[in-house]
């Protein structure tokens, strides 16, 4: 069988969630909020990193002491955040 050199789509988006993990981890690291409720996010669904509630929830917890609705759209998927979450909540309210 011949080889044709491609590669499967899986790994391509494997490897891209693993890049952005990277990406948005040294943004976390260096204070933006919005990027820790991310990491935490990615953590617990284990989107580019293996699975890691524990973990989830330590940058959830840092996310949390400037902004308190990070614990709304914590175990939500990544890139889901609050403003989605309040946005949901005034559409269920009326």
């Amino acid at each position: 069988m011949e080889s044709t050199g491609r590669v499967p789509l899986s790994d391509v988006v494997a490897d891209c969630a693993k890049r952005w993990f990277k990406d948005t981890l040294k943004e976390a690291k260096a204070g933006d909020i919005n990027m820790q409720v991310l990491v935490g996010q990615m953590y617990y669904h284990g989107y580019g990193i293996p699975k890691d509630g524990q973990k989830g929830r330590l940058w959830l917890t840092k996310a949390s002491r400037v902004r308190s609705s990070v614990w709304r759209v914590g175990r939500k998927p990544p890139g889901y955040n609050a403003s989605d979450s309040e946005s949901e909540d005034l559409e269920n309210d009326s």
